[in-house]
Order: structure tokens, then C-alpha cells, then sequence
């Protein structure tokens, strides 16, 4: 009986690599559409004005739709910065510039989410930290429905 070496194991295991057609590619992108950042960020705007009219709806005063909506705007406005960053050319040049520019918006989006919440209190007068709390979370969750509603944050619908 002939012994194997490592190496041929190795071989052995290893499957060989086709690439696909441009046919299957096509087919491929059909069932698993890109996820559009876009749709995230104008869903997200659609929640952060609902959440601010709840709170409006609910309160019965201003101050705490705003704060409301200055939680969202805590969200929305980093999430649209993020996503102009990734989607500019340069951050398609290559792998390196496209990681680099990933880290460095994500950066960016964290920064300005902290430069709005330590400005909220000047901008809202009698600013609702819980409103304002609760507009930011409901906003920010928007993230895990793109997650689950691919009709809504999908270009195309899987066939």
C-alpha cells in the first residue's frame, strides 16, 4: 500500500479554482444584490422624522420632538457622511485605499455623532435626554432591518 506524502494530502484536499463566467456572475448578482447604502441612510431619515413626531405626538411639546430629532440627526447626518466617503472614487481605487477609507469615515462618523450629542444641549432648549436617547437608538437600528428587509434596501429583488 503507497503511503502518502503531506504534500500530496495537502494536493489531494485542495479544489481547484474555476473562475465563473460572466454568465454566472450575472446570475450571482441577481440572487445576492449589493446592499444599497443609500436606501440605509433615506430609510433612516424616514424614521428619524417618525420617531420626532412620536415623541411630538406623544409630548405634546416641541422640545422633545426636537431633542427626538436631534438624536436622529446624530445618526443620519455621520450614516450620509459614511456612506459619501465610501462610495466616492477614490475609495475604489484599490483594496489598500478602500480599507484606509473605510477607517478613516468610520472615524469621521463616530467624531461627528459625539460632536452632535455634546452640542445638543445648545441647540435644543430644554433638550429630553431620554427623547433624544430614544431618537438615536430607533435610528441607529435601522442598521439590523437592512439586515432582514431586503425588498426595501436591496436594489433588486432576488429572483
Amino acid at each position: 500500500m503507497a503511503r502518502m506524502l503531506p504534500e500530496d494530502e495537502e494536493n489531494a484536499n485542495q479544489e481547484v479554482f474555476e473562475p465563473l463566467t460572466a454568465e454566472q456572475v450575472q446570475q450571482l448578482r441577481e440572487r445576492q444584490p449589493l446592499l444599497s447604502v443609500w436606501r440605509v441612510v433615506g430609510v433612516q431619515v424616514v424614521v428619524g422624522v417618525l420617531v420626532a413626531l412620536l415623541a411630538w405626538w406623544i409630548s405634546g411639546r416641541q422640545a422633545v420632538a426636537y431633542s427626538a430629532a436631534c438624536g436622529a440627526f446624530a445618526v443620519i447626518l455621520p450614516a450620509a457622511l459614511f456612506a459619501r466617503g465610501l462610495t466616492s472614487p477614490v475609495a475604489s481605487v484599490n483594496a489598500g485605499a478602500a480599507v484606509f477609507g473605510f477607517f478613516l469615515w468610520e472615524l469621521v462618523k463616530i467624531g461627528l455623532t459625539l460632536a452632535i450629542l455634546f452640542a445638543a444641549p445648545h441647540w435644543v432648549k430644554d433638550l429630553s435626554w431620554p427623547a433624544m436617547l430614544v431618537g438615536l437608538v430607533v435610528t441607529m437600528k435601522v442598521y439590523w432591518l437592512a439586515l432582514g428587509m431586503r425588498r426595501v434596501f436591496y436594489p433588486t429583488s432576488p429572483t
